[in-house]
């Protein structure tokens, strides 16, 4: 007897369909497992026979042959373990096979019977609701996840037993539902505030700007100056997750198996800083089987590289392709998976290796040949893809012991979010959301300048030696200044500011 299970299998953060058939014929006991799995699923065999064993029902001695199609499709990962149980167990007539084709079926199997989480399970959700499956039946610590996706049951289960007494109607599992807008809504909230930052009030600014445009920023500062302080504070400013952002980031999440067991969402825009020892396979993704890197990680959020000169050379220049495209796509030999990775670029570096050349109060050791190796490890394409550069001093002890403290994240917050809109509005239909995003195309239209602005660029590549990439940034960078000041025409001032943030230009020769 020949018996389909709906099951899935998941490529980059989309989930595909895979129908696992079961056949038990007679011969000698033999379980082969055929349709292109890998280790995991081969190796599933051991598990299953012992979970069915355990669980009270027996094993059958003849010849089983899974086959997991389309057989073009690399099967990767324990996912398979629960429809391969359910399949053997309906071909032995143990389980009414009626209701295996309203539900997809997805979970790990311990030798004990009990359903183990695995990862991926919104993607497979989604990929249940397009098909127009009536459920999906996956592990309870699973569960949440998937009731994120509407219009669809969700089954949560403990054990085989309880796959198989569902399935034959001996028992009713109620399909979890749950308040998405509520989940959503509690989820919103940061443990940090840009009140909390003394002084610092020209990067404070840079930051606003960066943010409101979702610039790629570059801060240059002694250490102890609040770099990091500030790039952490950063995330608290941008505007909120739209629902769509906020599931398509739970997905990336979920694949990478980083979604813990108690958020069935994620609601605040991530923010991921890997130590600069990371490969570039940790940074933008890879393995036998491709896997997310920390650039998708940041997917709607920050990827913040701190002490970038530090990180490996392959590494950095990884990152060009993807800050231009939106996204990376990891290819092997059985497999190709596409990652988004749209996020802001928040890098930090010390000005030299000791730290304080430029620093009025503490003393730079460094030969200026040292300094000039130091900074040129950050090649030029990569810093001309970064829009705004900005210097972080050191703090003033007047600034560490006053009492203002500076505008809070919500103030900052609804400024970005009105120039946002008038971005929205600007290039509704056009694919795109932010200035940092403008084509040439784009630049040529949006970015129109008066004749005083012309002279100020004029000069700076000129004198500063600024770059035809630097030229376009510029322009970016004075659209997002205007468009903080509800003004429709970018005037010189703000070519001014923009020019400013340029200052690695000038340092770097």
């Amino acid at each position: 007897m020949i018996v389909k299970v709906i099951s899935t299998t998941v490529i980059g953060i989309d989930s595909y369909p895979v129908d696992v058939e079961v056949d038990i014929s007679a011969g000698l006991p033999r379980f082969s497992t055929v349709g292109l799995p890998d280790v995991a699923v081969r190796e599933s065999k051991d598990r299953i026979k012992a979970a069915i064993k355990n669980s009270g029902y027996r094993f059958p001695r003849n010849h089983v042959t899974v086959n997991l199609a389309p057989a073009d499709i690399k099967k990767e990962g324990t996912g398979f373990d629960l429809p391969i149980a359910v399949g053997i167990l309906a071909a032995e007539g143990i389980i009414k096979s009626d209701l295996l084709p309203d539900y997809v079926l997805t979970g790990e199997l311990s030798l004990d019977g009990r359903i183990k989480g695995v990862h991926g399970v919104i993607s497979v959700a989604f990929q249940a609701k397009e098909t127009g499956i009536k459920g999906i039946i996956v592990p309870s610590e699973n569960a949440l996840e998937a009731a994120m996706v509407e219009a669809i049951d969700v089954v949560p289960v403990e054990t085989l037993s309880d796959v198989v007494e569902f399935l034959n109607g001996n028992r009713e599992i109620e399909p979890l539902k749950i308040d998405i807008a509520e989940v959503f809504k509690n989820n919103l909230h940061y443990p940090f505030d840009f009140d909390e930052i003394r002084g610092q009030d020209q990067a404070k600014r840079a930051l606003e700007v960066a943010a409101a445009g979702g610039h790629n920023i570059i801060m240059v500062g002694p250490p102890g100056s609040g770099k990091t302080m500030l790039a952490q504070r950063l995330s608290t400013i941008l505007p909120d997750l739209s629902l769509e952002e906020a599931i398509e980031t739970t997905k990336i999440f979920s694949v990478a198996g980083l979604l813990e067991k108690r958020d069935s969402l994620l609601g605040t825009r991530p923010f991921r800083a890997p130590h600069h020892t990371v490969s570039d396979a940790g940074l933008v993704g890879g393995g036998h089987i491709p896997k997310p890197g920390e650039i998708s990680l940041a997917h709607h959020g920050i990827l913040f590289l701190d002490e970038l000169p530090e990180f490996k050379k392959n590494v950095l220049e990884a990152l060009r392709q993807p800050l231009e495209s939106g996204s990376v796509t990891i290819t092997r030999s059985s497999i190709a998976a596409t990652y988004p990775a749209k996020f802001m670029l928040v890098a930090a570096m010390n000005p030299c290796p000791c730290g304080y050349y430029g620093d009025p109060h503490r003393a730079c050791r460094c030969a200026p040949q040292h300094i000039h190796q130091y900074q040129a490890r950050i090649s030029g394409p990569l810093l001309d893809r970064i829009d705004i550069h900005i210097e972080v001093p050191s703090i003033r002890y007047r600034d560490l012991t006053g009492r203002y403290t500076g505008e809070s994240s919500g103030i900052i917050k609804d400024r970005i979010s009105r120039a946002r809109v008038i971005q929205k509005n600007r290039f509704n239909g056009q694919g795109i959301l932010l200035n940092a995003r403008m084509s040439d195309r784009q630049i040529r239209e949006y970015c129109i300048i008066d004749g005083d602005s012309r002279k100020l660029i004029e000069m700076a590549i000129d004198r500063l030696g600024f770059s035809a990439r630097a030229y376009t940034r510029i322009l970016k960078v004075a659209r997002t200044i205007a468009d903080i000041e509800g003004e429709r025409d970018i005037r010189s001032c703000h070519v001014a500011e923009a020019i400013q943030y340029r200052n690695l230009d000038r340092r770097m020769i």
